[in-house]
């Protein structure tokens, strides 16, 4: 059994392979970037949602609905979750990258990582663009009732 051999930590920084351009730096820029807006994107969320009507009860299926019936509010809803999740997608690669040692465990954790982004992007987009309230030809019954008016 042979141990574990630990990189001299005063030995100067030896690229394990050549890069070309800077994607890094740009992965670097965008979080702080991303985080600045992201910031402010949920800052105005939750002004909007829990500061400006009538606080935490008053948010239901009637005040989201009325939220994306207004095409300001779906765009606002996806640059936020686009941002937050190519955000956080980027954070979670970077610790891919500095703890998966092992380069068939990295691009397994990769793929799921890119999966699971892709999926939930996709079907965020989805829910925010064709969420429909009132679906024609359903009973009445089972509708909310500002669907009646």
């Amino acid at each position: 059994m042979s141990a574990s051999v630990i990189a001299d930590p005063g030995a100067a920084y030896r690229r394990r392979k050549t890069t070309r351009g800077n994607f890094e730096l740009y992965a670097w820029i965008f979080m702080r970037a991303s985080g600045v807006v992201l910031v402010m994107l949920i800052f105005g969320h939750l002004f909007v949602n829990l500061f400006a009507g009538k606080g935490i009860q008053a948010i239901d299926f009637g005040f989201v609905a009325g939220k994306w019936a207004s095409p300001f509010w779906q765009h606002w809803d996806l640059l936020m979750l686009w941002l937050a999740m190519i955000h956080g997608s980027n954070g979670v690669r970077t610790i891919i990258n500095d703890y998966a040692e092992r380069d068939g465990l990295r691009l397994v954790l990769k793929l799921a990582l890119y999966t699971a982004f892709v999926v939930v992007v996709v079907l965020g987009t989805l829910v925010i663009f064709t969420f429909d309230p009132c679906p024609p030809g359903q009973p009445a019954n089972l509708l909310p009732s500002f669907c009646h008016a």
